[in-house]
């Protein structure tokens, strides 16, 4: 019986199964380790400038208008239509490439995938929504190693197909299409979640659960609509489906309680100064990421030479992988020497990110790639655990989106006045100068400040007989 009710939709397992299957089948991105030399070669014929400076600005302004809206309907449908519209338009960007020709087909296309990655809040906090408290952790596990999984997978399977049988381009997109649908058809299964974070509405009868306790204790017990005491009109509206969550009282309550989440989030520094990095790095890296294919054919054509993109992204899971699982197993006082270790990592990336500006061969600019994506997985893996640990679910969720959604808007505005060719639209060499330029930025900012609170924190008196250093964080 005890199995039988974790594999029931009702249960843990069924959804947690689910929905890293449907992660795994949507992350075997085939083609996308190819996607410049393909866009840029014979079947879609576009040049690198306008690769450069037109269409792939355009994604990154798409994105960010679409983030925040989303992000707020995502908890508003209760995740699950949201997963299944991600799984859509991921369906629909593959038939693009594989079928639509022309510059304004391919414009099209970065606005779908803007609506297909502004979901991705969804694929997270669905789980959260399903399974009780003391499974997060687990179920966490579970969904990033799906997605770690699929990558590799996609990546490997693209790099062995181009190598070793020599499979064109469109056949790896075409590929790409069969596991995007999969995925689709997958998210169908998905148990419809009962309850979102903020759009809360109480059972009609009965006592609170505990689950639904601690949740209303972790949001400092706000308002939330309760429908035992309602009239014949609310009563009506809760029978009515969804306008008892349009109602008036019920958008007041969702927004206390994102405000009062915010305040949560952000009202302490160590907190604040975490996030400042988890938004800094993030814009960085995330432009990086998203040029590192033309740089690499910049290096090495694409349309001479033999390409090794599927290898390297393969390459840089694993180990961006155990460098984040390495974090679980480094026994240092996080508190103290937490944003030193963000300050020397950045440098490290800094550094990683000007050789591959600097260097002439492509093995140099591929090592630098893998070392750069490391440290921002190790980095990144500390300062989520730092802010979730302190945070309940409600506020993590609201941070991660915040913190998103900040970084979206520097990448804009990096994109804006470096890329577009609108503003500068610098070379790509000159871009990558300047995101080194960037990250050394970073680094230098929290070298000078983790190092004041190490030097700081190390000078505080200690409790009697514990060895324990008190630690005032607001001070800082």
């Amino acid at each position: 019986m005890g199995l039988w009710a974790k594999l029931r939709p009702s249960g843990w397992v069924y959804p947690t199964t689910i929905l890293s299957l449907y992660g795994f089948f949507a992350n075997c991105r085939v083609a996308e380790p190819f996607l410049t030399p393909y866009l840029i070669g014979p079947h879609k014929n576009i040049t690198e400038e306008v690769l450069t400076n037109y269409l792939f600005p355009i994604w990154t302004y798409s994105y960010l208008a679409f983030l925040f809206p989303v992000f707020l309907l995502t908890d508003f449908l209760r995740y699950k239509p949201v997963i299944m519209v991600q799984g859509l338009f991921l369906v629909t960007n593959y038939i693009l490439l594989c079928f639509a020709p022309g510059l304004p087909a391919m414009t099209f296309l970065q606005v779908n995938y803007a609506v297909a990655t502004s979901t991705e809040v969804a694929y997270f906090s669905y789980i959260y929504s399903m399974i009780p408290l003391e499974k997060y952790q687990r179920a966490t596990g579970f969904l990033r190693s799906a997605i770690l999984a699929g990558y590799t997978f996609g990546a490997s399977l693209g790099q062995m197909l181009v190598s070793l049988a020599g499979v064109d381009y469109f056949y790896l997109n075409a590929v790409t299409l069969g596991f995007m649908s999969i995925a689709f058809l997958i998210s169908f299964l998905l148990p419809m979640p009962k309850r979102s974070m903020f759009f809360k509405e109480e059972k009609a009868a009965g006592p609170p659960s505990q689950k639904e306790d601690r949740l209303r204790n972790n949001s400092h017990e706000h308002p939330v609509i309760d429908m035992r005491a309602a009239g014949p009109e609310e009563e009506k509206m809760e029978h009515d489906g969804r306008a008892g969550w349009c109602s008036k009282e019920n958008l007041i309550a969702a927004g206390n309680l994102l405000w009062g989440s915010f305040r949560e989030s952000y009202s302490s520094r160590h907190l604040v100064y975490w996030s400042l990095w988890w938004a800094l790095a993030t814009a960085g890296y995330t432009q990086i990421f998203n040029y590192i294919q033309l740089m690499w054919d910049h290096k090495e054509p694409s349309a001479t030479s033999s390409i090794y993109n599927g290898g390297v992204e393969a390459v840089c899971s694993v180990v961006g992988a155990a460098a984040a699982f390495s974090v679980g197993f480094i026994e240092v006082t996080w508190a103290v020497w937490g944003e030193l270790a963000l300050g020397l990592f950045s440098t490290v990336a800094s550094g990683a990110v000007f050789l591959m500006a600097f260097t002439s061969s492509i093995w140099a600019c591929y090592a630098a790639y893998v070392l750069f994506k490391s440290c921002y997985m190790f980095l990144i893996t500390i300062t989520i655990f730092q802010i979730a640990s302190n945070l309940s679910m409600e506020c993590y969720a609201l941070t991660f989106g915040i913190n998103n959604f900040i970084a979206l808007s520097l990448q804009t505005i990096i994109t804006v006045t470096v890329v577009d060719e609108a503003a500068l639209g610098l070379d790509i060499v000159k871009q990558f100068i300047i995101y080194g330029s960037y990250y050394a930025a970073i680094s230098f900012l929290f070298l000078i400040r983790g190092t004041y609170i190490a030097c700081v924190r190390n000078s505080e008196p200690k409790e009697p007989g514990s060895g324990v250093v008190v630690i005032s964080s607001e001070r800082f």
